[in-house]
């Protein structure tokens, strides 16, 4: 996802980290960024070295984000967005919060936590969870450009702790559109 992000993102920058937690997933080297990071666990939201904001908030409790109107230049939602269960309500509030033509791109992949994963989420083939999440951009009537992508069969990092079990690294899949005007 890291560097996906970074065709969407400049320095200085104030970028909103929708359903943040440790990490941010942002590319290191994009420069300095002004970071909001939106999340429900204060303490892993502590830990993240890249937020320079932090909202405790629980969307699935309440959709309505408590950030002002037109504020970000950028939105990103990072393997999360299979957990909403009032997606289009959100979807139009990160609209609402972004200025005209700013980016909201998410990404996910075929990991999540299966208590927790709204139920048709687990029922669809990877390709129609990008489908559902088009559809979670179209029906909140507020963005425009949307496109896809998949970035598969990339070679595991050595360093990644599944190294010696699985040669290649999760499939990131991504949708992104552009706030309308």
């Amino acid at each position: 996802a890291r560097e996906l992000y970074r065709r969407f993102l400049s320095p200085r920058m104030k970028v909103l980290d929708l359903m943040s937690s440790w990490t941010s997933h942002l590319p290191e080297d994009i420069g300095e960024l002004e970071v909001a990071g939106l999340g429900m666990n204060r303490e892993e939201l502590e830990h993240n070295p890249r937020l320079t904001e932090r909202v405790i908030h629980d969307l699935n409790a309440d959709p309505k984000l408590p950030l002002g109107d037109a504020q970000f230049d950028a939105a990103i939602c990072t393997v999360s967005v299979e957990y909403l269960i009032h997606p289009f309500e959100i979807f139009r509030e990160v609209a609402r919060v972004l200025k005209p033509a700013a980016p909201f791109v998410v990404t996910f992949s075929d990991r999540w936590f299966p208590p927790k994963v709204i139920a048709l989420w687990s029922e669809l083939h990877p390709f129609e969870r990008m489908g559902l999440v088009v559809d979670y951009f179209r029906n909140s009537g507020e963005y425009a450009n949307l496109a896809t992508e998949s970035i598969r069969g990339l070679a595991r990092p050595k360093d990644d702790k599944y190294a010696n079990r699985l040669p290649l690294s999760d499939p990131v899949f991504a949708v992104w559109g552009y706030r309308r005007n």
